[in-house]
């Protein structure tokens, strides 16, 4: 069987990309996500995404890591999937799509040399742990580890570090993501993420970048409102947009901003 795919890439996170409306892509075999997902025998990407039918969206959102596992919600690989949408005819500039953590708008904000730029409304956060004061735990649609440090980050061993966090007592069985972020400025971080099911370094997290910022809110007492926070990756720049109630440490409205990049095209025997 010969598969059409479509490389996408957002500030560095990579996925490929399948539009399986017609539901002929074989999801249980696992062993060939990963084999398709390899770097050295395959297209390569941190995940592959299926374009599948919804009955009341546009479509629905199936992701798996490049383990081929399939897992939680993928905030990059949503606004990738939006700009392959929106490529192929199958959604209008404002649309919404359904993904394992529910729904999410999307808005197109218009292009920026071969890049589209997708606004992606994430899932509303009512939950935030803090830790030792510098470290968060957190659900954006996928579960987060964030930890703020005031060594610079490229000084960092990221896998080694993460690793000890991912593969600990506490997060060995489900695992978690684990940020590491500078705080620049009360409106600007940076950061370097670890992301399960890959179990490696990625450019970019965009679940992670919404992680990072709604903690550097509560980090930096943010008062009640509308706010915006530019987060640096080492793959590109994001920011995220939210509206934070600091009297429950609750937020809504989180819109995640950024790139969306078709890489190539191309087609594979399966």
């Amino acid at each position: 069987m010969q598969l059409t795919f479509y490389k996408y890439q957002g500030t560095g996170n990579d996925f490929i990309m399948v539009d399986d409306r017609h539901l002929t892509f074989p999801t249980e075999d696992f062993g060939l996500i990963a084999r398709l997902c390899d770097r050295k025998f395959g297209i390569g990407a941190d995940g592959l995404i299926l374009l599948q039918p919804h009955p009341t969206q546009s479509y629905f959102m199936k992701y798996y890591n490049s383990d081929g596992k399939e897992s939680s919600m993928c905030g990059n690989g949503g606004r990738c999937l939006a700009a392959f949408a929106l490529h192929m005819g199958i959604a209008l500039g404002k649309h919404s799509f359904m993904a394992v953590d529910g729904l999410h708008d999307v808005e197109h904000e218009g292009d920026i040399n071969d890049a589209i730029w997708i606004k992606l409304k994430m899932k509303e956060v009512e939950q935030i742990e803090i830790r030792e004061n510098n470290v968060f735990i957190l659900n954006t649609g996928s579960p987060h580890y964030v930890q703020f440090i005031t060594q610079n980050l490229s000084a960092l061993n990221v896998v080694d570090d993460a690793r000890s966090i991912r593969y600990n007592h506490e997060f060995a069985k489900e695992g978690i993501n684990v940020n590491f972020v500078n705080q620049i400025g009360i409106q600007d971080i940076s950061m370097r993420t670890y992301e399960r099911g890959v179990e490696d370094e990625t450019l970019s997290c965009g679940t992670g970048v919404t992680a990072a910022v709604l903690s550097s809110a509560v980090l930096n007492n943010l008062p009640n409102g509308l706010h915006t926070t530019n987060v640096t990756t080492s793959g590109g720049n994001l920011k995220v947009t939210f509206n934070y109630n600091a009297n429950d440490r609750t937020f809504n409205n989180v819109w995640l901003q950024g790139p969306a990049t078709l890489v190539f095209k191309g087609t594979v025997e399966i």
